[in-house]
Order: C-alpha cells, then structure tokens, then sequence
C-alpha cells in the first residue's frame, strides 16, 4: 500500500518542542468506535474500566550523543557537555551518536555493563572531519583523570562501528556516557538538550539503560496518575524494548511493504510472561513499543512452536513472520504458557529477542486491547500501527486534533485508542 495514504500537513506550530509544564497536565484524546472525548492525563482512569492492565515499557534513554574534538588531546571535560555549546564550537566538533552495540556486545545490557573497551554502530556527524586515527576525551572523575578514546573499525550501510575504550579500571560504559554524553533529543527538535531534558525525556519508571529515544507515550504518566489507577485496581507490568533511532527514520519507498524494519531488543520476565498465560485482565499497551513487544511475544511463541530447536541466543521476529506462520487460532493464553514452558526448558528467567515486527493495516492484534500513544510523525511505521487500529477514520482523529490545538509528536499530547476486537 502506498506511503501516500499516510501523510498529512503537520504546521509547524502543532509540534511540542518543549514539554508540558506538568506530565498529566497533557491533553488526552480517547477513541472509541467513532466517538471521541476529550480530557487530560490526569483524568485518563475515568476511561479505564478496572477489568485491565497497563503494561508499560520501562527502557531508559542513555546520553547516546558524544562530542569529540576533531583532533585527540584536545578537549578537557570535567563533567558533562555544556547544553548552550555555540553553533561554532560545535563546528569544531564531531559528533558520534549510539545506536546499537555490535553482535559481540549485545544483549543492550552486556554493552552498558562493559569495562575497558565495548564496540557500538553509530552515526558521526563530520565523518569526512575525522582525519586523526582516534579521538579523545579527557573527562575528570573523583579527583582522577579519564581518557576516554573513539576508534573506527569499520564503515557499514549507513553506519560506522566505533570502539570505545577508558582507562578507568572499575568504570563501565554506562557510567561513562553518563558523564559525557548528551540526551538524544528527537531529530526534528533542532537545538542540545538542557537540564530539563534529562528529567522529562525520561519516563518517570525507566530504569532498563539501552534506549537512544524515549517511548514517549509513558511521559505522561506521574504518580498521581498511577495513584488513580491503583485506587480503582488497574494492574500495571513492566516490559522493555529499547528504542533505536530507527524510530525516527522515514519511509523512504513508495509502498510500505518494501520498507526494511529495524530491528529492536525486547527484554521480558518469566514472571511476566506468567502474568498473560494466567491473568483475565484485558491489556493496554502504553506506547507503540509495549504494543510491539507484546504482540511480538505471541508470534516468537508460534515461531518457537515450529522451531522447536531454535537457539534461545537467536531468537528473533522478522518483519513479516506474523503474517505468515501459521497460529492454528492459538489463543494469548496458550501462546504465553508455550513460552513459558519453553523458557523452563532452556532455564531461561528472562527472554531476550529482536523484533521487526511491522504492525500495519489489516494486522489481526492478538494480545492488546488498546494503546495509549502519543500523535505521530506523517508517513512513519508508527502511524500504520495507528490506521492498523483506527482503519482509515485514523486522518480524520488527526485533524481533530489539529483544529483543537492538539500538541503532536514527542513532548506533545496523546490519545487512547481502543480497538474493536475487545
């Protein structure tokens, strides 16, 4: 299906380039069959019958973008980048952004967790600038000094590998990028993070590092706004997929179907596992990431079902798997106990796997109910999730937003849509 169909005009004035003063203060349109309230956040478990649970993905962002100078031993840094860098200094600059560790590093946390040196794909701006066979950063820690090196290893598609390395000996790399590296704020947003950034482009929940943007649609969500779901006895889990920068990338192609998806890590519990195979409690995604998770969940079980040899360190959820293996009418239930016995098996307490699975029109959804999500990019995969759930009235939600000053994308407003299936 042509691209075409999933565009409209977003006025520049409709982008949040900042965020609500507080998170639940933002505005909530809820969806139901044709029929549209509006409210706030704050008000979001008034819409929420108590037969449900909110499952909420719990990735935290990492200061994924780095600044070198373009020659080693010339940038000294005691603490972390100045948010209010001048244009020209930056020039100075080149930037190297965090993707993804190397095969070598993952799962995410294996990176994080690294000492001495770890391997990422990243982007770098001002490529053609790196002249020097590495960059340096000298970064004062504790009284101690620690040189932090940026190494090329290899050019890929639209890529390069990087190996980072310190001479901290008991230092990991989370910490490093903590101390050195900037939020990744949305590419539409055309200016360096600040303080403020660093609390609200953060859910309040997230504590898995590994994601280089923040599952936005959790943003909204404070304590309070927990405090009303719990008093009417709305379950909440925990989930994690960390989100890539392939969030943000465009539909390059014509038709959607020969788009690549990119690939993202989903990290879930046994015990949560146990929660679907035994609760009878409806599910709500909060963000299109928990949404993806989930669903992924219940076509690795069928893939593992015609796997059964498959290798627990491989396991992973093509593009297209969901629209061709075959699920003999296998209920949530049986698919979450399936997965749980076979991660019995293999003495497995949390399943690790990649998914690129792609939610787009005429997707049959097989655990959730609803979605809770922000307003979302013109021609992006997020808003085929978004007609997947709707069908075509999807354009005419989002003009209604549009003419009631809605806030759209990351720091914007957001909306809960139920599907009809429920």
């Amino acid at each position: 299906m042509k691209m075409d169909a999933f565009d409209y005009e977003l006025p520049d004035e409709r982008i949040a380039y900042t965020p609500a003063e507080n998170r639940s203060d933002s505005k909530l349109l809820v969806w139901d069959q044709s029929i549209i309230a509006e409210s706030q956040y704050k008000e979001i478990a008034g819409f929420i019958p108590n037969n449900h649970c909110l499952f909420f993905n719990n990735s935290k962002v990492i200061a994924a973008r780095i600044l070198f100078d373009k020659t080693p031993n010339a940038d000294a840094l005691s603490g972390t980048i100045p948010a209010d860098e001048s244009t020209n200094s930056r020039q100075n600059k080149i930037e190297i952004f965090c993707l993804e560790p190397t095969a070598a590093y993952t799962p995410v946390q294996l990176a994080m967790q690294a000492t001495h040196k770890v391997q990422w794909k990243c982007l770098v701006g001002g490529a053609k600038k790196w002249k020097a066979p590495f960059l340096e950063k000298q970064l004062q820690y504790n009284n101690a000094t620690i040189h932090l090196i940026a190494k090329k290893i290899a050019q890929e598609d639209g890529h390069f590998i990087i190996e980072f390395s310190w001479d901290h000996p008991s230092m990991v790399f989370s910490e490093i990028i903590a101390l050195v590296g900037q939020i990744p704020l949305p590419p539409y947003i055309q200016r360096a993070a600040n303080e403020t950034d660093k609390d609200r482009y953060q859910t309040t929940y997230a504590i898995a590092e590994g994601s280089v943007a923040a599952p936005t649609a959790g943003l909204h969500f404070d304590e309070d706004v927990f405090s009303a779901l719990a008093s009417k006895g709305i379950d909440k889990q925990f989930i994690t997929l960390h989100v890539g920068a392939g969030t943000f990338m465009p539909v390059k192609v014509a038709d959607y179907h020969d788009h690549l998806m990119h690939a993202e890590f989903i990290d879930v519990p046994i015990q949560t596992i146990e929660y679907l195979a035994t609760t009878s409690n409806k599910i709500i995604a909060v963000g299109t990431t928990s949404l993806r998770t989930l669903e992924s969940l219940y076509w690795l079980a069928i893939k593992i079902r015609h796997t059964s040899t498959i290798d627990p360190n491989e396991l992973n959820l093509l593009q297209w798997d969901a629209y061709t293996l075959d699920a003999k009418n296998w209920s949530m239930k049986d698919a979450m106990l399936s997965i749980k016995k076979w991660m019995e098996k293999n003495q497995l307490s949390t399943l690790i796997a990649s998914t690129q699975l792609m939610v787009k029109p005429g997707y049959a959804f097989k655990v959730c109910s609803a979605l809770i999500t922000n307003f979302h990019q013109p021609k992006s995969t997020l808003l085929l999730i978004i007609a997947a759930i709707v069908g075509p009235e999807w354009k005419a939600v989002y003009q209604h937003a549009l003419d009631n000053e809605y806030r759209f994308l990351s720091y914007g407003d957001g909306c809960l849509f139920w599907m009809h299936h429920r």
